[in-house]
């Protein structure tokens, strides 16, 4: 199972970003999954996620100014923001937690309840 995530970039405080996030591999279902960010010199937080059944929250200081769906067919995750802020600056991350797919060799339906991150995608906010 791979995540790639994109749609980062350089804007301008106010600015708007969609990122997107497909997962890749033998995925027939995915549960919970959400976006993290990571800045600079802190730990990395939770920013919005989304249950399969489509429940979303949000981190406090994104809510209002961001959107989180998915596309279960597509395998796809997206986040999008508005009203960035400089303090919006970080890496930000897919995450899937727990998904099912079909083990190539034998066929057979595994799930698990493991967490799996993609590589990032920067947003660079200036004021």
């Amino acid at each position: 199972v791979q995540l790639q995530a994109s749609g980062g970039g350089s804007v301008q405080s106010g600015g708007s970003l969609r990122l997107s996030c497909v997962a890749s591999g033998r995925i027939i279902s995915m549960d919970d999954v959400a976006w993290y960010r990571q800045a600079p010199g802190k730990q990395r937080e939770l920013v919005a996620g989304i249950s399969r059944g489509g429940r979303t929250n949000y981190l406090e200081s994104v809510k209002g100014r961001a959107t989180i769906s998915r596309d279960n067919a597509k395998k796809m995750v997206y986040l999008q923001m508005t009203s960035l802020k400089p303090e919006d600056t970080a890496h930000y991350y897919c995450n899937i937690h727990g998904l099912c797919l079909i083990e190539p060799v034998s066929t057979q339906v595994i799930c698990d309840g493991e967490d799996h991150w993609g590589k990032g995608t920067l947003v660079t906010v200036s004021s």
